[in-house]
């Protein structure tokens, strides 16, 4: 193995040689701005994207709406085995980079790729014939199955094309593309409005349709991922020959995905346990939830968007041994979170009834349950842009095991058992849907602060004491 790995050829473009050296060196709240605003860009587009999914969804039926949030849910995941290898590699390729072992980022960057792409086909074999008995098995409301069955079926097809997307785009990230990222990402988005609002509009189209125009989107930006991967001699390029199954290579990123994999797995299913739990409200409020989920993403995307980039940065700072600033990563990105979570989500509260009517059309019980749910929700907006600059220290530093432990305590702690409690020991009726919201949210963010509180001393006691 170690001779195969002299004979891989991995080089910097003068592009990834100067951004190793600002990540390293530049003044953290430069660095922290320039990766992670064109990401928080790309994640606000990638919201905007949903919320004018489920519009045109709407347009069709408020049903169609229901049946959108619900099998998103499900959709999730599935793609938690794509995701979860793709930020585990992420960080490990982020370190490699810091350190200046560019052999093995060219390994791990082949090698995730091969791994994805053979996970997604199998996914898609499985379950493609399956599709009615898994809908049935995930607890899918009948009469959404029968809206929804060929829409999740397109969108396994999608799920394939997304798990190589998804390795790309971590690549990126990790060499500091975030430009390129946020511009890929306006083209499939205006790819996939164009379609969807020919498809549902143009053509007065079934839900099916919408699924067809996420495909056809996420296949040019396979296009893309291709073409800028073809080059075999630079380290972040795909090859053939550098797939390697040396443990030494592939196992920090195994073992940095396992726990990734598994917390949006079941963040995910537990979604998918509170949208059953909406049903005793009626199938309108599994859609009211939905986007509600949607508007609060308004504000949380951009954070999350700073926390993939502080990520990023975190492990390439660590793996040089910058430790000082590693901890600067973190402080920077929860100033910046914060200062989002009040501005945006202080706009859409007062835009809440604008905002709603987007989804409603001329429905107004739809939308009086919209603003019900999102009148509690946004409140937690705020506390999550603190949760997210916690989870890009703990991912940085490869610590997904904590990561893991936060996130599922968000849903199976403090949402599935006080919606339970909500529902049998009060009387707030459908108001529990959004107050659930706003308490998981907070009392996250306040583990998870106890968290960081423990391991940046820890931190600091093993690499900043003298």
């Amino acid at each position: 193995m170690s001779e195969n790995k002299d004979k891989i050829k991995a080089n910097l473009s003068k592009r990834d040689e100067k951004y190793r050296e600002r990540s390293l060196n530049a003044p953290m709240w430069k660095v922290v701005l320039s990766v992670g605003f064109p990401l928080a860009m790309y994640q606000s587009l990638n919201i905007l994207f949903t919320i004018f999914d489920t519009m045109m969804a709407s347009k069709i039926s408020s049903q169609s709406v229901s049946a959108v949030a619900y099998l998103a849910q499900l959709n999730f995941i599935l793609s938690a085995l794509g995701t979860g290898l793709a930020i585990g590699a992420g960080v490990q390729i982020s370190r490699a980079y810091g350190e200046g072992d560019y052999k093995t980022v060219k390994q791990r960057v082949s090698t995730i790729y091969a791994l994805c792409l053979s996970i997604g086909l199998l996914i898609l074999i499985v379950l493609l014939p399956l599709t009615n008995q898994f809908l049935k098995f995930a607890g899918t409301p009948a009469s959404l199955i029968e809206i929804g069955a060929k829409y999740f079926q397109v969108q396994l097809f999608t799920l394939v094309v997304r798990f190589v997307n998804n390795v790309y785009i971590s690549v990126e990230r990790s060499r500091g593309n975030s430009k390129r990222i946020l511009f890929l990402n306006m083209l499939v988005i205006v790819t996939k409005l164009g379609l969807t609002a020919l498809f549902v509009y143009g053509m007065d189209g079934e839900l099916v349709m919408i699924a067809a125009a996420s495909l056809i989107s996420e296949a040019v930006l396979l296009v893309f991922a291709i073409i800028n991967s073809r080059d075999k001699d630079n380290a972040f390029g795909f090859s053939l020959s550098s797939i390697t199954f040396d443990k030494a290579v592939n196992m920090p990123m195994i073992i940095s995905a396992i726990p990734v994999i598994a917390e949006k797995m079941l963040f995910g299913f537990g979604k998918t346990i509170v949208n059953s739990m909406c049903t005793v409200y009626g199938d309108l409020m599994v859609g009211a939830m939905g986007v509600s989920n949607n508007l609060g993403g308004i504000t949380t995307n951009p954070q999350n968007g700073f926390e993939e980039g502080t990520c990023a940065i975190v492990s390439q700072n660590y793996g040089a041994k910058r430790y000082k600033r590693v901890l600067s990563a973190f402080y920077v990105t929860c100033i910046v979170n914060v200062i989002i979570g009040i501005i945006i989500s202080s706009l859409t509260i007062h835009f809440s009834y604008e905002l709603s009517g987007l989804f409603a059309k001329n429905d107004e019980e739809f939308r009086r349950l919209i603003m019900l749910t999102y009148k509690y929700e946004a409140y937690g907006a705020v506390p999550l842009g603190i949760n997210a600059s916690v989870l890009a220290l703990m991912y940085g530093l490869g610590k997904t095991k904590l990561s893991m432990v936060i996130n599922v305590a968000r849903v199976f702690v403090f949402r599935i058992p006080v919606f339970w409690f909500l529902q049998n020991f009060t009387n707030y009726g459908e108001k529990s849907v959004g107050m659930v919201m706003m308490i998981s949210n907070i009392s996250v963010t306040v583990m998870a602060v106890i968290v960081a509180i423990i391991v940046i001393r820890q931190f600091k006691r093993e690499n900043l004491t003298t």
